[in-house]
């Protein structure tokens, strides 16, 4: 046989060299011959030395090179290594397949390919520096003498590494799908200049590192193509922080946990769900929330973003604190200026809106608030603690002094880098102060004020509208416009204060706030009541010698009015419904079960209707304003599980529909009969609730603006409502006259669907908080919650016309049969 051999070369057959063929070097492309995995050839090397004739023909069917190099310049080819070797078979079988060529996959024809192995999706190899694994975070430098050289090679699916080139049997291997985080090391962070960890299911962390960046940058791409799945693989198409999977919760339903991907760049958190569509990325400086739940066994991260909450579980907990510590890094302030700040919902950064904040509710009527300084040392140790993490800052009264505050946001702004009015601008603003034809100077502010950066534009618009309800209370407080501007200009513009030029600015933005900024009425109606409940409390407050002035004593029940049931509580200027649920519930130990939508509502007994609060809304301003038949109870909001559904399932946010009618007798009106109710067609968007008298009707008879209504379930029975589900309707005036009417539905899902859109509609679709608050009781701040929702498209005259064709044709009717 060996002689038919010798004389008769015998290339390999074709099924074996199509099914061990070429490696992959990237997804669903293959790799050229010369860059094959220097691996295959080794062990090619290693099989001629031996009597295993089958091993060396598998090797060559898998692509090993018969005239590959093998290291020794000895026995330069595996040719010459079996000579030395004196295996005489293996030579002989080497020569004969000399001139075989190994065919390309790509070659041959879609039936003919025959795959006994899993081809691998990607293959590199080359020498690294390796530290031996840790079952713990590495909290401390490794030294460049800690790292051992290894040639490295990823292949199949796993990633192997050996002592030298040469080594046949790895010293130890990781599997691309055990690997569940990948991580980038910021330079110079250990002793070699490049360096990235790679974390396993097992909880072991391996450190390999580099000096050459853009060897290091090849390595990172390959390992990251080796392990991420391809639903995720978007996530590659930039540079990473850090990237890997890890267990999660998302959405409305939070019963099953998913495994999510996610990758950190700077920071901005992108994520990718097996279920779902692409989501845009977290800006985890815009964060509402960054809190740790649960225990130290079963810990939660809950990261709280405008209309999301993501909760992401520690199910493994070497790469959970990982990129815990990553993510609440990238949370924080990256330096000083004001873009580099943890940034509000509005761009306003956290650290201006907590001390704005505090002194709404505590200082407005303080005598010579913001000219007063606060002591040193206490005014630089609170600026230390908003700069490191304004986000968990929670200031209190009693705990610091609104002076205090106040110097700590004087002087913060005046630190900035590039000031307020940036210095590019800053001498424009100054300049536009001497014009003296003021529609012109106005007309010029509002031009500066487009051409300012984001983030500076709502710090201005929030700091004036802030000095403007200061100067409101001037005749308590003593800084009235000019006062204020005395002491803002320098500190805005971080000038020496020997001219008026920074100080005009400051006054005229105060005295022109509406027109400059462009405040509608409603929002400036709604600003001033705010702030005088709060002085209208804090005044009650101080003349009954109460402790903190800001506080009223309200007695709130839970479930129904009782004498049982009532609870005493202290309404602080701060308190938003939400809060006060939580803290009704904490007083009786009542436990939230999971769908448990626990809500304090205003009960009008009267009117015989409710109003279940927003979780954002005030409670100091509602409890001011209670009528001798109204109290307030928290119950169970029995609909708003079916509300959320719907508004996570429509398409739009505008409203159409019949509905029926009744104006409030005692108020004229629209000139309808007395008495009764009538059929109205109503369409409610986003700015108003419009009534047409029939559904083909192109002019409305009346328009309420959408903001200024407050809605409450029912309708008192002595108005006879033709059907038991109804609202109460009521609307405030400019001149604080009410206005008021009912409306009735006629089933109870059309009643669930219109008052949720009014919710969604009043509150930027954020109508329910998110789910950490009810379950660890720590209210936040702000609290965001809902889903983004998908404009309908049409006009409204359009949707009037569908409508009307709708009921004009009889059949049409069938189709809800």
């Amino acid at each position: 046989m060996w002689e038919e051999l010798a004389t008769t070369p015998q290339p390999l057959p074709l099924p074996l060299l199509q099914g061990r063929g070429s490696l992959r070097s990237s997804r669903g492309s293959l790799c050229p011959d010369q860059q094959l995995c220097p691996r295959t050839h080794r062990a090619l090397c290693a099989a001629v030395t031996t009597t295993d004739l089958a091993e060396t023909q598998a090797l060559l069917g898998c692509g090993a090179g018969v005239s590959c190099f093998s290291g020794d310049p000895a026995a330069p080819t595996p040719l010459a290594l079996a000579e030395q070797a004196g295996q005489t078979l293996q030579m002989e079988f080497l020569r004969n397949n000399q001139s075989t060529e190994v065919p390309r996959l790509d070659s041959v024809k879609p039936l003919e390919k025959h795959y006994s192995v899993t081809l691998p999706t990607v293959s590199h190899s080359g020498f690294l520096y390796k530290t031996a694994s840790a079952g713990k975070p590495l909290q401390d430098r490794r030294a460049r003498e800690e790292f051992s050289r290894r040639w490295c090679v990823l292949s199949d699916g796993v990633l192997s590494y050996y002592e030298n080139e040469r080594a046949v049997t790895p010293n130890g291997e990781i599997r691309a799908s055990e690997i569940v985080c990948l991580a980038v090391s910021p330079l110079d962070t250990h002793g070699f200049e490049h360096t990235f960890e790679v974390y396993t299911e097992g909880e072991r962390l391996y450190l390999f590192g580099l000096e050459n960046a853009e060897l290091a940058h090849e390595w990172v791409k390959c390992i990251a193509k080796a392990f991420v799945p391809p639903l995720a693989e978007d996530l590659l198409a930039r540079d990473f922080e850090r990237l890997g999977r890890l267990p999660c919760k998302a959405g409305l339903s939070l019963q099953q946990a998913q495994e999510g991907w996610f990758a950190l760049t700077g920071s901005e958190l992108r994520a990718v769900f097996p279920e779902g569509p692409w989501e845009e990325p977290l800006q985890l400086r815009r964060l509402q929330e960054l809190s740790i739940q649960g225990d130290s066994e079963n810990q939660v991260l809950v990261l709280v973003e405008r209309r999301r909450t993501l909760y992401i579980q520690g199910e493994r907990r070497l790469d959970f604190m990982a990129w815990l510590g990553v993510i609440q890094k990238a949370a924080a302030s990256l330096g000083d200026t004001l873009s580099e700040q943890q940034l509000g919902d509005s761009d306003i950064p956290v650290i201006v809106y907590r001390c704005v904040d505090y002194i709404t509710q505590c200082g407005l009527t303080s005598e010579g608030i913001y000219r007063k300084c606060g002591q040193t040392s206490k005014t630089q140790r609170l600026l230390d603690s908003l700069r490191q993490d304004a986000r968990s800052v929670h200031l209190k009264e009693g705990e610091q002094h609104v002076d205090d505050v106040s110097s700590a946001l004087k002087r913060f702004l005046r630190d900035l880098p590039d000031g307020l009015f940036t210095r590019a601008q800053r001498l424009a603003w100054l300049e536009a102060s001497e014009i003296e034809d003021e529609e012109e100077k106005i007309s010029r502010y509002r031009e500066l004020l487009v051409h300012l950066p984001p983030v500076n534009r709502a710090t201005v618009k929030a700091l004036i509208s802030h000095l403007y309800c200061v100067q409101c209370f001037s005749d308590t407080n003593q800084m009235n416009t000019h006062n204020l501007a005395i002491v803002f200009g320098p500190t805005l513009f971080q000038t020496d204060g020997q001219d008026y030029k920074a100080g005009k600015v400051v006054e005229d933005l105060i005295n022109h706030y509406v027109v400059v900024f462009s405040v509608d009425e409603e929002e400036l109606r709604k600003q001033r009541e705010e702030v005088t409940a709060i002085v209208k409390m804090r005044v009650a407050g101080t003349a009954s010698g109460t402790q903190h002035a800001g506080d009223f004593i309200c007695t709130v029940y839970l479930e129904e009015k009782k004498v049982e049931t009532e609870q005493h509580v202290k309404i602080p200027a701060s308190m938003t419904a939400e809060e006060l649920t939580l803290e009704i519930l904490d007083r009786r130990n009542v436990s939230i079960r999971e769908k448990d939508y626990w809500t304090c509502f205003e009960v009008n007994e009267k009117e015989e209707a409710e109003r279940p609060l927003h979780f954002a809304e005030k409670v100091l301003p509602i409890v001011h304003g209670l009528g001798i038949d109204s109290h307030l109870v928290v119950k169970k909001c029995q609909s708003m599980e079916a509300m959320l559904l719907y508004l996570a399932s429509r398409v739009g946010d505008t409203k159409h529909g019949m509905m029926k009618f009744r104006e409030d007798r005692s108020l004229l009106g629209l000139g309808l009969p007395s008495g009764g109710f009538h059929d109205r067609y109503f369409i409610l968007n986003s700015s108003c609730l419009r009534l047409y008298k029939e559904v083909r009707s192109h002019r409305p008879e009346k328009e309420w603006p959408v903001k200024s209504l407050k809605v409450y379930l029912g309708v008192k029975k002595k108005l006879r409502p033709p059907t038991c589900w109804g609202f109460t309707v009521v609307h405030e005036t400019e001149k604080h006259e009410k206005q008021q009417w009912y409306l009735c539905c006629d089933t109870q899902m059309e009643l669930r669907e219109w008052f949720a859109t009014f919710l969604s509609v009043q509150h930027d679709g954020l109508v329910w908080p998110s789910e950490p608050s009810r379950v660890s009781r720590a209210v936040p701040e702000v609290r965001m919650g809902s889903v983004s929702l998908i404009p309908l498209r049409g006009s409204e005259n359009e949707m009037r016309r569908s409508v009307a064709a709708f009921t004009a044709d009889p059949l049409s009717l069938l189709r809800h049969v």
